[in-house]
């Protein structure tokens, strides 16, 4: 399979997860397109680390993906902790915090 294929598939999750960050209101949501948008980054890595022969892009996608998981476990722990104390999601409601 052409490695462009790949990135061509990198691109359209990218997208898809940029438009849901600038478009949903859903704190989960927007977490999600996030991690989306991550490992869409993962996939160029390793197709550019495949298409030059070499491990470094391997290894930047392994290092990128202990990160986000521990960005997970932060995120999701200060999305319920937002939902329990509000009843709601939204990241319009953010504001509220700060009382």
């Amino acid at each position: 399979m052409n490695p462009a294929n790949y990135l061509y598939l990198s691109a359209l999750l990218f997208t898809i997860g940029g438009a849901g960050v600038l478009l949903r209101r859903n704190a989960i949501i927007v977490f999600m397109c996030v991690e989306l948008m991550l490992n869409a980054v993962n996939l160029s890595f390793v197709t550019f680390a495949r298409m030059h022969g070499n491990l470094d892009g391997q290894v930047f996608a392994f290092f990128t993906m202990v990160v986000a998981a521990a960005e997970v476990v932060v995120g999701l722990a200060v999305i319920v902790t937002i939902f329990r104390a509000r009843r709601s999601a939204s990241v319009d409601d953010a504001h509220l915090l700060r009382h």
